[in-house]
């Protein structure tokens, strides 16, 4: 059974636990080991907030180099893009070799969530540049989000799901994330994910995701 590490904010939830064993319940319908970041058993006992933050930082990387895929949680988070730690795992599991998949509970491009974000349409110059109050550009390459994260996912062979779920439900709905696990056990069903020596997880160039990233799905 392939492990798939289960990146995301879902760890800040007020009932983690509760909705790690919901996650992993559905991961083994489709047959998969779900590991929670939570998961590792940490005594941080005497240690300082800091070398508390270090340990974790170390304790989530061995995990991920113990899972076979990564299923992230890309939800906006404080903000209108992924949360930031989730952000490096994908990084991390990319730069390992092992297939990468993404989901997020709000549907449409980054842009628009971007516009949302500050309440009003981002400015656009005579050369089609969007850009926010700050006069900082906005990404628009009709992705999901920020296109390091979609070139992850698609360099993988994996898939970006997104797609709107009941209001106040945004951080705990598990409809797209039951979606992006039909994609993963299809997708690896007929190429697994063939580990070298080194641990590092193995994908065929020519497997490329059939999706487009920022199409909403239902599941």
């Amino acid at each position: 059974m392939l492990r798939v590490y289960l990146a995301g904010p879902d760890v800040f939830l007020p009932d983690a636990s509760a909705q790690a064993d919901r996650k992993k319940a559905l991961c083994a319908r489709y047959g998969f080991d779900g590991i929670f970041p939570l998961d590792a058993a940490l005594d941080l006992t005497g240690l300082a907030p800091y070398q508390a933050g270090l340990a974790i930082s170390r304790a989530n990387e061995e995990t991920m180099r113990s899972c076979d895929l990564v299923i992230a949680n890309a939800t906006p988070f404080r903000g209108p893009s992924i949360d930031p730690g989730t952000a490096y795992e994908v990084g991390y599991m990319r730069a390992l070799q092992k297939p990468v998949f993404a989901y997020a509970n709000a549907a449409g491009p980054y842009r628009r969530r971007v516009e949302a974000h500050f309440g009003s349409a981002p400015d656009q110059d005579p050369a089609g540049r969007w850009s926010d109050p700050d006069g900082l550009t906005v990404e628009d390459f009709d992705m999901a989000d920020n296109l390091m994260i979609v070139g992850a996912v698609e360099a993988t062979g994996g898939v970006f799901l997104a797609g709107d779920v009941p209001p106040g439900q945004g951080h705990t709905d598990l409809s797209v994330f039951e979606a992006c696990l039909k994609h993963a056990r299809d997708r690896l069903a007929g190429h697994p994910p063939q580990t070298d020596p080194a641990g590092q997880a193995r994908r065929s160039r020519h497997d490329r995701p059939v999706r487009r990233p920022d199409t909403p799905t239902a599941p």
